[in-house]
């Protein structure tokens, strides 16, 4: 699978509380953060965690946060790797 995302872009954390497990950490869904890099390809670790005999694989992103968007405080980056599924492109104006 080839990456849709590019270090640099911005994108949002797809928001939810899917059922299941998953690895997108609650405090950085539906925020907004930079991809850093590509980590390459990876089973999904929601379909692996349930069963799935042939989960998908797809690019696994670094992307990186403010601490104060995340906390309200924090003058530096958190950064989380997130699967391509769970992220979408920041349109320019931000929406």
């Amino acid at each position: 699978m080839r990456a849709e995302f590019r270090a640099g872009e911005r994108v949002r954390v797809r928001a939810g509380d899917p059922a299941g497990h998953t690895r997108a950490p609650r405090y950085v869904r539906g925020q907004v953060g930079r991809i850093v890099e590509c980590q390459g390809s990876w089973e999904l670790a929601d379909e692996v965690a349930a069963g799935v005999a042939e989960p998908r694989v797809e690019p696994v992103y670094t992307v990186a946060f403010t601490a104060g968007d995340l906390w309200g405080e924090g003058g530096h980056e958190v950064t989380v790797d997130l699967w391509e599924s769970y992220i979408e492109r920041v349109a320019e104006d931000g929406v």
